[in-house]
């Protein structure tokens, strides 16, 4: 058996593994489709992770340093890789009653070729509808953070929304943000592919950034009076100076996107001080909800999984390109690393 792994700072390699005997209360899987993350795995696979140096104290709500001696947050050489998977189920534990052989589930781990994990009381593996596509069900994290972000700007009926940012979960938050009633979704990205999938999935307009001013635009697109919310998941600072003069007087901006250092440039003395701007660094994962208790973590997996199921959000156009499971090493480096504008999401196949 082969899995993908980071064997060093931007090197992924298909190494052998040996799998364990399957406990009662677990499952095993032959994994026949896959995906990585895109935004928070490149930051660990470039080595660049906060983690690396540090661990998030809950208690006390902030990065802190590793005790002396301990473990770097990011281990090269057997470093996992990937997101998302869905295979078919060839073993059951004697304590699983859910799931039987034969079933096609999806869960959260990492790219190889079979996945062994606990299949009682364990709401995160999914059986997967007959007869909806596999890229759908591997969307399932991207529509977590984008299901997050709309409900995090309040986007209603009748709002001016912009989405900067056109990977996955910029694109479900476009599907969301329109069918929620937007009034006008304006997407925006400078790779034409990423606005022409937006334009078929509810897009009114797109703008590319390193074409126009897009602070400028998204007020004449509104008749002067900005965008009621801009849901931000590029993380670039032009994206951030660019939503804060867009912005309607009074509006959010639902920051989605894994922040890095920002240079030169984000100037909060310009249109952030004069028009009362909202700024919400939205988490779908972090606890509690902004609204618990009515929301949590798991409502949000369970309505987006619905919404995935049921067709009400369509992946089939966002989960490109699909490689095979032999080129997964080198194509992890070519589309996620090093030339992620050739693709949105990478479907593997097995």
């Amino acid at each position: 058996m082969k899995k993908l792994v980071a064997t060093a700072p931007r090197t992924a390699a298909l190494v052998e593994y040996t799998d364990p005997v399957i406990k009662e209360n677990e499952i095993k899987a032959e994994v026949i489709f896959a995906s990585p993350k895109h935004g928070t795995e490149i930051v660990d696979f470039r080595g660049l992770s906060p983690f690396a140096e540090e661990e998030y104290n809950a208690e006390w709500q902030m990065f802190m340093p590793r005790e002396e001696g301990t473990k770097s947050g990011l281990e090269f050489g057997d470093m996992n890789l990937g997101n998302m998977w869905v295979g078919k189920v060839t073993e059951c534990g004697s304590a699983v009653t859910e799931f039987a052989i034969g079933d096609i589930v999806c869960s959260y781990g990492s790219i190889r070729q079979t996945q062994i994990i606990n299949a009682v009381n364990n709401y995160k593996l999914r059986k997967v509808t007959p007869g909806v596509s596999y890229k759908n069900a591997v969307c399932y994290d991207p529509a977590q953070f984008a299901l997050g972000g709309v409900r995090d700007a309040n986007v209603r009926a009748g709002d001016y929304v912009a989405v900067i940012g056109l990977g996955a979960i910029g694109q479900i938050a476009v599907q969301l943000a329109k069918r929620a009633g937007a009034s006008i979704v304006i997407a925006i990205d400078p790779i034409q592919d990423r606005c022409d999938i937006a334009l078929s999935h509810g897009a009114d307009v797109t703008l590319d950034p390193t074409k126009c001013d897009v602070g400028l635009e998204l007020k004449k697109l509104t008749g002067k009076k900005g965008v009621d919310s801009v849901i931000e998941t590029s993380g670039h600072v032009t994206a951030l100076q660019a939503s804060l003069k867009g912005l309607a007087y009074g509006g959010t901006i639902s920051y989605i996107a894994f922040g890095k250092p920002f240079p030169e440039g984000l100037n909060f003395g310009r249109e952030a001080h004069f028009n009362n701007a909202k700024l919400i660094f939205s988490r779908a994962s972090s606890e509690p909800n902004p609204d618990y208790p009515r929301w949590d973590r798991k409502r949000i997996e369970e309505t987006c999984w619905e919404l995935l199921m049921n067709g009400y959000l369509n992946c089939e156009d966002i989960i490109y390109p699909v490689v095979s499971f032999e080129e997964s090493a080198a194509a992890f480096e070519k589309y996620v690393d090093r030339n992620p504008e050739l693709g949105i999401k990478m479907g593997v196949q097995f």
